[in-house]
């Protein structure tokens, strides 16, 4: 009979919960939408994707196919509506596959620093000691050279292509990431649900992705988004410089570097790809800002901390770990359990679960 309550107070406890995380997504996307720079910038960053992604659909030519007699073509030309490039290329093809290639690593390179980096701080932090001293220090070591001269410096050794590029940009967005999970690691980890869970006997592992990581998202959700931004730029800078992409793949930075030589007979060239650069930063960053204020805690009223805060302890965790609650409160949000585990049965404590 007292399992039979138990699992009723878990799945009223589970649909609670389930809920507040809707109300509380709800009020972030109201406080997003009341944001006019953030949805400008989300409005900037949905126009290049599809420009990007849906256009070579749409605007069927071939970015590589050359035509002499078009060399550095005007816009408006017949055929041409953003003019020819110095080996009478269509500039418009070239932008939107070009565009295609610039964010693919720039997420790519995202991708791959959010997960070494996080992962590497999320260890350190949690670890202390030794392990977090040897970790900052070879983060350390990677950050005392800028994010553009690491990426050059690992390209030299890697070479041109784009796997390569993403890899590069990946591993020097690597120091960013483990700080920034680290410095809220260390927060985290000091809370009294951390410190319950452990009570329970919850493995390292389930503690790090389970509770730690869950916690600390929203603040690396804002520096990824961000990071995109700096990587778009950094993969402009390896193409313009050679490094980057190479023919016959096209990227931005590419476009860039041959409308420099040009640029007095030509500028629309690096005009409309230096353009498509300003547009992707900027509405990534407009977007980035945005987020950091919707889920920064200090921008929410007391109302809307006590509303929506997240969960301390989920329900789902403690399946196997109490033996009995006994009352529950659901405006106080507070449950009392008899906690045991294995042949321990220690004192009523008092557990805040959702």
């Amino acid at each position: 009979m007292e399992n039979k309550e138990v699992k009723r107070d878990l799945s009223e406890a589970s649909q609670q919960e389930m809920l507040l995380k809707e109300r509380k997504a709800n009020s972030a996307w109201r406080k997003l939408r009341r944001n006019k720079s953030a949805m400008f910038g989300l409005i900037l960053v949905v126009f290049v994707t599809l420009f990007s992604l849906v256009g070579p659909f749409i605007y069927r030519v071939d970015p590589a196919a050359m035509d002499f007699l078009k060399v550095n073509a005007k816009p408006g030309t017949p055929g041409l509506p953003l003019g020819a490039d110095n080996l009478g290329r269509d500039l418009l093809a070239r932008l939107i596959h070009g565009g295609r290639v610039s964010l693919i690593v720039a997420v790519g390179g995202m991708a791959v620093g959010a997960v070494i980096g996080i992962l590497a701080g999320l260890i350190s932090g949690y670890a202390g000691g030794k392990v977090d001293i040897i970790i900052m220090r070879v983060m350390d070591g990677m950050s005392a050279f800028p994010f553009t001269l690491l990426a050059l410096m690992l390209m030299t050794a890697l070479g041109a292509g784009i796997e390569n590029v993403i890899l590069s940009i990946g591993i020097a967005s690597v120091p960013g990431y483990a700080r920034m999970a680290r410095g809220q690691v260390l927060v985290v980890k000091n809370e009294e649900y951390i410190k319950a869970v452990k009570a329970f006997g919850a493995s390292n592992s389930r503690i790090l992705f389970k509770h730690l990581l869950p916690n600390i998202v929203s603040s690396l959700i804002v520096y990824a988004t961000l990071n995109v931004a700096g990587a778009i730029l950094t993969e402009a800078s390896l193409s313009f410089l050679g490094m980057g992409i190479t023919p016959p793949d096209v990227s931005w930075g590419a476009i860039l570097k041959d409308g420099q030589d040009v640029i007095r007979s030509a500028s629309h060239i690096a005009t409309y790809s230096g353009l498509a650069i300003l547009i992707t930063v900027l509405g990534f960053n407009l977007l980035g800002d945005g987020i950091r204020d919707v889920l920064d805690p200090k921008m929410k009223n007391k109302r809307g901390d006590n509303m929506n805060k997240e969960p301390l302890l989920k329900v789902d965790n403690l399946k196997t770990h109490f033996k009995h609650c006994y009352w529950y409160s659901e405006s106080s949000r507070w449950c009392y359990f008899f906690i045991g585990f294995r042949t321990d049965i220690r004192n009523s404590r008092r557990i805040r679960v959702w």
